[in-house]
């Protein structure tokens, strides 16, 4: 199935305006609206990106990262970072 370019934007455009409103109104570190809105933008965004592609042939100049990595994210020391810039 091919998502409507204009439709996917549309769709996109309103879970950025979601998200904003659930981080502006956080109620605290561990707030799941914060979390589900994360999710829907990030659905949306991916549903853009393919309508784009079979659409158009274009594509954003954006990046999603795989969840798979926030392991590694966790474990980042910024002394490391700092100790290999000396």
């Amino acid at each position: 199935m091919t998502a409507d370019p204009r439709a996917a934007l549309d769709r996109f455009v309103a879970a950025l305006e979601g998200h904003f409103h659930a981080v502006s109104s956080r109620r605290g570190d561990e707030d799941p609206a914060v979390d589900d809105a994360y999710e829907v933008l990030a659905d949306a965004f991916e549903v853009y990106e393919d309508a784009l592609a079979q659409a158009y042939s274009e594509v954003t100049p954006f990046y999603l990262d795989d969840d798979d990595d926030d392991d590694e994210d966790e474990d980042y020391d910024e002394d490391d970072d700092e100790a290999s810039a000396r």
